[in-house]
């Protein structure tokens, strides 16, 4: 069901790899996007359903249906664990404790860029850190410490907040690239230090952002430092560029390197139309994992080994449980019509083929788009007249 060859077999690696997803937070922040409460819901159902181990049921104290939302996520009762999300603010870690939320992440900015935006010191800011990590452990609540804008940090701030979070009763921490502006060597780096930093009995998750494109290869880098979460969202949906995709690290992870998470590849492409539904925005067809044209294929060169998936796919449509078909436009061949022809049942002459050939590219041309099935049905029953 996977055909990416052997050059990947020399840099496969084991890892114990789990998912937390922030698509009810971080991937609520995509322009324009408002999820109910309601269809939160639905989404943490399908998320746990899927396999996903963590969901960040929201930040409660943004509005009331942020509230409502991680109320009903909290209660409903799903096999994946329940997180919050919470800034260095006490009043913040309050409603998690109200709520009865049992972990979540406590944040605030540490870079430079950050702090002197907001105008707080260092010292004011190592200050906020261990008061509401404290706050939140001393409730009881599971505390992963995450240092906003953490690609950025100066190297000895870093160390002071990471360090004075743990000291403070954090027992997971989270490296954050808020701005995508690292690359995969360097989220290493950063996940190896923060390892020996605090010792390998601290967990360590990965946050990463999309603006360059390097979400996924981050995430595989960050695994492979040792990171033991990796964070992100449906669609790769977030501000911006977006976050990971949580599909496509997934999807990566198994066949490319082997590396088999909780994740059901099956449910992937059916968790994304509805996440895509209920958000109100379309994904681009050629997208990795999820995108409707990855297993249909109008050239006629690849139509002509259409009976040999392994020739012209990296993995099986199977896998993700997806449809396999051929289309008819400007770019079919003689065999796009053989095949199109003995998918829908036409008995065509095979002197017949070359003219409806002819015929499906001119009409492809003209539309400048697809020929549909229906079209190709009269294009033959008229004789070629379209």
């Amino acid at each position: 069901m996977i055909w990416t060859g052997e050059l990947n077999r020399p840099h496969e690696f084991e890892a114990n790899v789990g998912f937390y997803d922030t698509t009810l937070r971080d991937g609520e922040q995509t322009v324009g996007v408002v999820l109910m409460p309601e269809d939160k819901l639905e989404i943490a159902r399908a998320l746990s359903e899927a396999g996903v181990e963590r969901i960040e049921a929201g930040f409660p104290r943004v509005s009331a249906d942020d509230w409502e939302a991680v109320r009903l996520i909290s209660g409903a009762g799903l096999e994946a664990e329940i997180w919050g999300f919470s800034r260095a603010v006490q009043a913040d870690v309050e409603a998690l404790v109200e709520l009865g939320v049992p972990a979540s992440v406590v944040e605030s900015p540490i870079s430079e860029l950050k702090l002197r935006a907001l105008g707080v010191s260092r010292d004011e800011m190592l200050r906020r850190i261990r008061d509401a990590v404290a706050y939140a452990a001393g409730s009881g609540i599971r505390v992963a410490y995450f240092g906003v804008d953490s690609t950025r940090a100066e190297p000895d701030f870093y160390d002071a907040a990471y360090s004075a979070a743990v000291e403070a009763g954090a027992s997971e921490v989270v490296v954050v690239d808020t701005i995508g502006v690292a690359g995969p060597e360097g989220v290493a780096d950063l996940v190896g230090r923060t390892r020996e930093l605090l010792g390998p009995e601290v967990p360590i998750h990965f946050h990463g952002h999309n603006d360059f494109g390097l979400a996924t290869a981050n995430a595989v880098a960050a695994a492979r430092a040792g990171a033991q979460w990796i964070h992100g969202t449906l669609n790769g949906m977030g501000e911006r560029a977006g976050n990971a995709n949580l599909g496509e690290v997934a999807l990566t992870l198994r066949a490319v390197y082997g590396i088999e998470t909780n994740l059901d590849l099956r449910r992937a492409r059916a968790l994304a139309d509805r996440a895509r539904e209920l958000s109100g925005y379309a994904l681009e067809p050629w997208k990795p994992l999820v995108g409707e044209n990855l297993f249909r294929r109008e050239s006629g060169a690849v139509a002509s080994q259409f009976h040999d998936p392994p020739s012209i796919e990296p993995y099986s449509s199977e896998l993700v449980a997806a449809d396999r078909g051929i289309v008819l436009g400007k770019k079919s061949g003689i065999d796009s019509i053989r095949i199109k022809c003995e998918e829908l049942g036409l008995d065509v002459p095979e002197e017949e083929q070359r003219r409806l050939l002819d015929e499906v590219k001119k009409l492809g041309t003209d539309k400048r788009g697809l020929v549909t099935d229906d079209e190709f049905r009269r294009l033959v029953a008229e004789g070629g007249t379209a």
